[in-house]
């Protein structure tokens, strides 16, 4: 049974990931090489689909682990704690930047902030529920690899 912590943060996601999508015309933004992030985008979606499929029977839309999952360290894990997430944030802002929204960049930087709350909160309970999380934390970046 869910916690109510991670329903209102699974509802705040995807309350957000449907306003994205609504057609608002708050104000524009203009970039070099519109392109780039049309692919960017579609590298965010791909990047995702990968982290889903890798997470398999493991995968639960709330924060808190399922029971007896395992820890995935590899794969898109291996360079981001948080592959999907991560696919969502390139989507969302290389789609907004494609598009020169402004409205739909309002909601990416929502969702941002967003994601930080709701990893920090998931990974409290994954250290809890994982020996190695601590250590796969200290060598693994939250969205992006570590440098």
């Amino acid at each position: 049974m869910p916690k109510l912590k991670d329903i209102l943060l699974v509802s705040v996601q995807f309350f957000l990931m449907l306003v994205f999508f609504l057609d608002v015309n708050w104000f524009s933004i203009s970039f070099i090489e519109h392109h780039i992030w049309f692919y960017l985008g579609l590298l965010g979606l791909a990047m995702s689909a990968v982290a889903l499929l890798q997470m398999n029977i493991h995968l639960s839309p709330f924060p808190t682990p399922k029971a007896n999952s395992k820890l995935i360290t590899n794969g898109v894990f291996k360079f981001s704690r948080h592959p999907i997430y991560t696919g969502i944030l390139m989507f969302m802002f290389s789609f907004s930047f494609w598009l020169g929204d402004g409205y739909k960049l309002g909601i990416s930087l929502a969702i941002l902030v967003l994601f930080f709350y709701k990893t920090s909160y998931e990974e409290g309970l994954l250290e809890n529920t994982f020996e190695g999380y601590k250590d796969y934390m200290s060598k693994t970046g939250r969205f992006f690899p570590k440098l």
